[in-house]
């Protein structure tokens, strides 16, 4: 997957310098996380955590929140051996065992109550595969056959209920017990719709990490349909964006274009199609995957960072730079100039860095903020902790840039 460009001293300076800043920002990242967000009082992890650091001790606890924990410190302590991690990626795999999975129904919840007490009873897809996700990385630290048999009972689970055996991919939600639900958003500002961009990546995502643990050959068919479904249903052949919600026979009901998830998926895609070594799939999303980070490149400002989203149709820029597309933005740009030789893309990937540095790693509170406004007023409305707010985007791209950095060094 690497292009085997020739680095100048110079590059290989800026390399290893790159390295060893995501080294020192996971290690603060989640210092953070293993700081303020225990809940020593009722188990688990506090649900909600605002901007000046004062904890919500009563806050709804989130499935994708506890799931994206259990991920960040499994995928930490896999990469750096930092006994620090385990204990707190154990305390994660128990909480979400013992609290969020439906022992009836199967699948996970959507919230439980702070104490535990389930509480949002629905079942969106999104939810279920992080926790297949998360299960699969932590079974890497664990080597319990007991945690990989949860992950694998999710994806049966996930496949029964919420695959569509006519049009492909996966429904977006249901009832606790798998009956129809009539709002099916992930989040209030998503589109009421039977599928969406979002649910499909992270369904490939959790699919492609489970693979790697269990290399099983329905699961490489369920990979296969799913980067099928991106290259001819999903992305946009006209401009290269992604189409971010469907009908279930894949009619586009949005013509929104989300410059974070271009990027994500760009570097997402080509990584599930090199874990299950299908070389047609290979060749076909290096060349989807800079055209993904070529469309992308459309909502870079000159500072260096991401612009939100862009509404065609009212021709209407939302200035907004939210933190997660700028930690995407590092790992897609890096991973164009991998694909491509392209020096422009490494800068790209290290002006996002210093976009992250200046206006997003808060200095003083820790961790990272929400986003910025146009004027890098700091959304301060926004939570550091909550629902959607994880060490998730930014930890895998501190990990996967020193991983994709030393495999380059080599």
């Amino acid at each position: 997957m690497i292009h085997n460009t020739p680095h100048t001293d110079n590059t290989q300076q800026l390399l290893r310098s790159y390295k060893a800043s995501m080294q020192q920002e996971l290690d603060n990242i989640l210092a953070y996380w293993i700081t303020y967000t225990v809940d020593e009082m009722h188990g688990g992890f506090f649900g909600k955590i605002n901007h000046d650091n004062k904890t919500d001790t009563e806050a709804a606890k989130g499935s994708v929140l506890n799931s994206r924990i259990l991920w960040a410190f499994s995928a930490a302590y896999n990469l750096t051996g930092n006994n620090a991690y385990l204990p707190v990626a154990t305390r994660a795999y128990e909480y979400l065992t013992n609290h969020f999975l439906d022992k009836t129904y199967g699948a996970v919840y959507w919230a439980v109550d702070y104490m535990g007490h389930p509480l949002d009873l629905k079942k969106q897809t999104y939810a279920t595969a992080f926790a297949i996700y998360a299960l699969s990385e932590y079974y890497k630290c664990s080597k319990d056959p007991g945690v990989l048999g949860e992950a694998k009972l999710l994806y049966r689970v996930m496949m029964e209920q919420t695959h569509d055996l006519v049009f492909g991919g996966y429904l977006e939600a249901f009832a606790r017990d798998w009956s129809d639900l009539t709002d099916i958003r992930l989040s209030a500002k998503d589109a009421n719709e039977k599928k969406s961009m979002n649910t499909q990546l992270h369904v490939i995502e959790a699919c492609a990490n489970l693979y790697t643990v269990w290399p099983d050959k329905t699961l490489k068919n369920n990979i296969e349909e799913l980067l099928q479904l991106f290259a001819t249903k999903i992305i946009n052949p006209k401009n290269n964006h992604l189409s971010l919600f469907f009908e279930e026979d894949w009619t586009v009901k949005s013509s929104i274009v989300s410059y974070g998830h271009d990027i994500e998926a760009a570097w997402l895609l080509l990584e599930a199609a090199a874990i299950i070594k299908n070389e047609n799939y290979l060749q076909q999303f290096k060349q989807i995957s800079l055209q993904l980070a070529v469309a992308a490149a459309q909502g870079l400002d000159g500072d260096g960072g991401l612009w939100y989203e862009y509404e065609p149709d009212a021709d209407h820029l939302i200035k907004q730079k939210h933190s997660w597309p700028q930690a995407e933005a590092m790992v897609g740009y890096l991973n164009a100039w991998q694909l491509s030789g392209d020096e422009k893309y490494l800068h790209y990937s290290l002006n996002a860095w210093s976009f992250i540095q200046q206006h997003i790693a808060d200095k003083t509170g820790g961790e990272w903020v929400w986003g910025v406004y146009e004027d890098y007023g700091i959304m301060t409305q926004e939570d550091k902790v909550g629902m959607w707010k994880c060490p998730y985007h930014n930890s895998r791209a501190c990990i996967e840039i020193i991983k994709r950095i030393d495999e380059i060094l080599k």
